[in-house]
């Protein structure tokens, strides 16, 4: 604290020394030689000339300058290494307990090597399957809150965490953000033969798992053995990385963190800080035995690696030296690779950079993380590593808890922000968009719906945990729906409704989103699903990207038929299996078909739903049900034939009509969806034309039918209906749908225009 006052007084007193040198020379070389005669009364005796003057005042102003810029050189170093004077690195291994020691040694001005604006920072971050994969996000927005540098994050990921941070980050589009994946089953491939005992591994020549061998009881399972394998998993000229659990919230730039590099000693290759529980002092319980540590141990949630001095020291066959041995006694270990990274820290402690434990602040049941801050400006890394995560015992677990919703619940759209005076890393789609979006004309009258169509959503798929496996059954299929907040209560009818899979597209704010998993973890009918894909679009825009919605649902499906519906549906009872049956039956692998499943809707919010077509034939008859939209739309269902469909027991064909949008069932590899349809009108008549002009048979099954519950209308079909302009661009844009369907179809598509131009 007091070299951090020092410096800030020597420059404010140099400032104003150069204010006053500057003030000098100007009144002496300008043309103020009123304000000369008053700072330079002639009762001095003979004066120098003023060449004298000027070369001499010019000379005390470089001095000055030079001094005052080395001072402010001096104190970006003191913010640099904190806000209350401490040094980033912290206390050397010899320098004594990280834990309340390190204030005791802040009188001192160390030298510390800055990062550059433009430096590259790589981040390598182990993640495995949904969950992990949600919680990697909240960890990635603190760093980009924070940022100022341009990052590499290297993810150590399985096949599931590789699809869904591969789709999220390239839909993010972060400037200055480069993204790599490992697969992380390449590193634990290999299981250990039976009757071998892990010191067998180092003699069986070319045949070595990584870490598979090694048993864990920790709940990360094999995944968090991972941090071990970097040296050899990420590429050969990275010289040094920050490793971080996905748990980990940041309350900095990561660059301080990333500064720390500069203060290792030429024997320090890994930086970290203290456990800040009794772990490894082994008095937890009675015969608690923890592996080996130096002292209270480290924890392994935030680690400064130098990747190049560890590959010089033969890292690999040390930890594995290390683990083979404690494994003898052990067993197994408890707390997976820190286990390991202490038991190697034991017998060689100069290796290990001590870190001021503001850089992990662990809240985990009583630990002594209080003593690592004293104010908010102490904190820099918070890590949640609890098994009970946000419900830990902490004295100021409600001050930590709204530091992490601030972020979990934070717009990602927000940090999509460009970082002046660095060239930016190459981004093809980003610069392919925009120069699309500059393509656009500002005074169009339907610009804003074409500027939509171009707008980067953010995806998440699988937001919750997915297991369905898609069985090798040929004729297998998905319900595929979109949805946005205000129908989310359809989800537990639907679900009671379709046994099968299931792929929904949820349009939703990032604190939106955190609501939905809320309510799906505490509902008992979606909590015992598995085989209900959740895939979050978030919000951007004016208008709901229904098209997009239905296109990102439709192409995460992984059976080979799917059935194209709307939210507000319920099924029949049992039409999934009737769906399979008459796949089957149709020999659709053969032939290319639409199944259409005929639409109804009521009006009561309450409805005794029919249990089969004679029951809901009885309705229809008694004005309790109707033909879908037959009051307001009735063209968009007519060519169903319903009055055929009363009494066919098989399914029979219909021709394509202007306007008809039945809902279908189709092969999944169907055309997508048209996203230039954004909001109300038309988003599904055009795909049902596509699928005409590609030449689909349009079937209707007889003993099918799904029916529309009632709901408030939504903002898009208001505008609609209230707006002329709207309705005019929305013209505009089946006109353009029409040439491009005549380019695709040629001469075929003609019948198109042609229909819409009689109508």
């Amino acid at each position: 604290m007091l070299c951090s006052w020092r410096v800030r007084l020597k420059l404010l007193l140099a400032t104003i020394t150069l204010a006053v040198l500057l003030s000098w020379l100007y009144l002496f070389v300008g043309s103020l030689e009123y304000g000369r005669f008053l700072l330079l009364p002639p009762c001095l005796g003979e004066q120098p000339s003023r060449a004298v003057e000027r070369e001499a005042l010019a000379s005390q102003v470089r001095r000055v300058e030079e001094e005052n810029q080395q001072l402010r050189i001096q104190l970006g170093q003191v913010q640099a290494e904190g806000s209350d004077g401490s040094p980033q690195g912290g206390a050397s291994a010899e320098d004594g307990p990280p834990i309340g020691g390190e204030r005791n040694n802040r009188t001192a001005c160390p030298k510390q090597r800055m990062v550059h604006k433009c430096e590259l920072l790589h981040v390598a971050i182990v993640c495995a399957g949904h969950n992990a994969s949600r919680d990697v996000v909240t960890l990635v927005k603190s760093i980009l809150f924070h940022r100022k540098n341009p990052l590499h994050f290297h993810f150590i990921t399985d096949s599931v965490a590789h699809q869904i941070l591969q789709t999220l980050f390239q839909s993010w589009m972060v400037p200055s953000i480069h993204v790599s994946f490992y697969n992380a089953d390449d590193l634990k491939a290999g299981t250990l033969p039976p009757l071998h005992p892990p010191h067998f591994l180092t003699q069986l020549g070319t045949w070595r798992p990584e870490v598979s061998w090694i048993p864990n009881k920790h709940y990360s399972g094999i995944y968090g053995l991972m941090k071990l394998t970097l040296t050899k998993a990420l590429p050969s000229n990275l010289s040094k990385v920050i490793v971080l659990d996905t748990d980990i919230t940041f309350a900095t730039d990561i660059a301080e963190l990333w500064a720390v590099f500069g203060k290792f000693s030429e024997k320090q290759v890994i930086g970290l800080v203290e456990n800040q529980s009794d772990w490894y002092l082994g008095n937890l319980w009675k015969n608690h035995k923890p592996w080996p540590a130096l002292g209270r141990g480290f924890n392994t949630g935030v680690i400064l690696l130098l990747l190049d001095r560890l590959r010089r020291l033969g890292w690999e066959q040390m930890w594995r030296l290390t683990a083979e041995r404690e494994l003898m006694s052990m067993l197994s270990t408890s707390l997976a690779d820190q286990d390991i990274f202490n038991a190697v820290i034991k017998q060689n402690p100069a290796l290990v950079y001590r870190l001021p434990c503001f850089w992990n602040v662990q809240l985990s049941d009583h630990t002594r993380s209080e003593q690592c801050y004293t104010e908010v400006s102490d904190l820099k890394v918070i890590h949640w590593n609890s098994p009970k995560k946000l419900r830990v015992k902490n004295k100021h677990v409600e001050f930590f808890r709204n530091l992490y919703l601030t972020f979990l619940e934070y717009d990602g759209n927000l940090l999509r922000r460009e970082l002046f005076g660095c060239a930016s890393l190459p981004s093809p789609p980003s610069d392919q968009l925009q120069q699309a979006l500059e393509e656009l004309d500002e005074d169009d009258p339907c610009y804003d719906f074409r500027r939509q169509h171009l707008t980067q959503h953010r995806v998440h798929l699988f937001f919750l945990q997915y297991e369905f496996l898609a069985l090798p059954n040929p004729t297998d299929v998905t319900l595929v729906a979109q949805l946005s907040m205000d129908r989310l209560q359809m989800l537990e009818a639907i679900c009671k409704h379709w046994a099968g899979p299931i792929s929904l597209a949820l349009y939703m704010s990032d604190a939106e989103a955190q609501q939905f998993l809320r309510y799906a973890q505490a509902s008992e009918v979606l909590s015992a699903r598995r085989n209900v894909a959740y895939h979050i679009v978030y919000k951007e825009g004016q208008f709901y990207p229904i098209n997009l919605l239905r296109n990102v649902a439709l192409a995460n499906t992984q059976t080979p038929y799917v059935f194209l519906t709307d939210i507000d549906f319920l099924p029949m009872y049992g039409l999934y299996d009737y769906l399979r049956n008459s796949i089957q039956q149709l020999e659709l692998p053969h032939r290319k078909a639409a199944l259409i499943v005929p639409a109804f809707e009521t009006l009561h919010y309450r409805l005794t739903f029919p249990k089969s077509k004679a029951e809901l034939l009885s309705m229809l008859d008694m004005g309790s049900l109707y033909t879908f939209r037959y009051h307001v739309w009735p063209k968009g269902h007519a060519p169903t034939d319903y009055a055929k469909w009363r009494t066919a027991t098989v399914p029979y064909r219909v021709a394509w009509q202007p306007d008809f949008e039945p809902y279908v069932v189709v092969r999944r590899d169907c055309p997508k969806y048209d996203q230039r349809f954004v909001g109300f009108g038309w988003n599904k008549v055009s795909h049902i034309m596509e699928l005409d002009a590609q030449e689909y048979e349009l079937l209707v099954l007889p003993n099918a039918f799904m029916i529309h519950m009632p709901h408030a209308p939504s903002f898009d079909i208001s505008k609609f209906r209230l707006s002329a302009a709207y309705r005019g661009c929305l013209q505009t844009l089946r006109e353009e749908f029409h040439q491009d369907l005549s380019r695709r179809y040629g001469a075929a598509a003609l019948k198109y225009l042609t229909a819409e131009r009689n109508l």
